[in-house]
């Protein structure tokens, strides 16, 4: 049965609720999630799971949250090299540029990303719930 972290960072429980739907994912296809908040999370805990969804929403001018999550997902990159990873997060503003930009980045450090990506606008309504359920399903 695999591992898979849930790590994530929410200002407004948007991106909190998206967190549990990719766990929700996960339990229903079998898998065993575990959910961190991103100053609950550091890379001496990577290898402990066979893959790893890290969520974030947009902050500022389309970047991710520079104060807890940030910080972390940085001393990950060199532990992410072929890790089996996935994205996720929310955003009030723009258009979902800091998801493109945070994809980029991860395959420059060769993580590997085993989906597409899910954002959403604000709260996450059904089917960004289900898109987050299917990330879920698609690391178990």
């Amino acid at each position: 049965m695999s591992k898979t972290a849930v790590v994530y960072w929410s200002g407004t429980g948007n991106t909190a609720a998206m967190a549990d739907a990719v766990v929700d994912g996960v339990k229903s296809a079998g898998g065993q999630p575990e959910l961190f908040t991103a100053d609950s999370f550091n890379s001496n805990m990577i290898d402990n799971y066979d893959f790893i969804a890290f969520g974030c929403p947009s902050m500022g001018c389309e970047q991710l949250e520079d104060t807890e999550f940030e910080p972390m997902f940085d001393s990950c990159k060199s532990k992410l090299k072929g890790k089996k990873i996935a994205l996720f997060g929310s955003y009030g503003w723009g258009d979902g540029e800091w998801m493109q930009t945070w994809e980029n980045d991860c395959k420059s450090f060769g993580a590997d990303l085993v989906c597409d990506s899910v954002i959403c606008n604000d709260a996450p309504d059904d089917e960004a719930v289900a898109k987050c359920e299917d990330l879920g399903k698609a690391l178990a």
